[in-house]
């Protein structure tokens, strides 16, 4: 596939993600697909299941989505984005936060999903309701382990 078609792959992930059409996100995913939040202590998730268990985790809670996308790079299978996400969850609070991501995209499908952020911007926004829920979870949750 192209560059362009990975975009694609890319931004239609993201549009299934930010409609919480999470059959849709795991469709985007390779069967051996990685996803990790790069600040956060655990793991990560491995393949499409996993992905989904892991996202529904934190963003079940969340009622609405704002997206600022900045930038896109793609070069090969590699598409990268700069935006900011604003949520706004089901108990009232909003929750603003900056992100780079990186995908790879191999045969039209996301091989490696790592989103970068600040844990301290991020944790001192949240509820504290929702870090809690997150604590409640383990590595082994989520078929986790760190790639190469």
């Amino acid at each position: 596939m192209g560059v362009e078609e990975n975009k694609r792959v890319v931004e239609s992930m993201w549009n299934c993600l930010y409609r919480k059409d999470f059959e849709g996100v795991a469709s985007h995913i390779a069967p051996d697909g990685f996803y990790e939040d790069v600040p956060s202590p655990d793991p990560g998730a491995l393949g499409p299941e996993n992905v989904v268990k892991r996202l529904r985790i934190g963003l079940d809670p969340i009622v609405r989505f704002e997206h600022e996308l900045h930038r896109v790079v793609a070069e090969g299978d590699n598409v990268i984005l700069e935006h900011t996400e604003t949520w706004h969850f089901e108990t009232g609070e909003v929750l603003t936060n900056q992100f780079v991501t990186i995908h790879v995209v191999k045969n039209g499908k996301i091989a490696l999903w790592r989103d970068y952020w600040d844990l301290n911007t991020m944790m001192a926004q949240a509820p504290k309701w929702w870090i809690e829920r997150l604590a409640k979870h383990s590595e082994s949750d989520f078929g986790g382990f760190r790639p190469g």
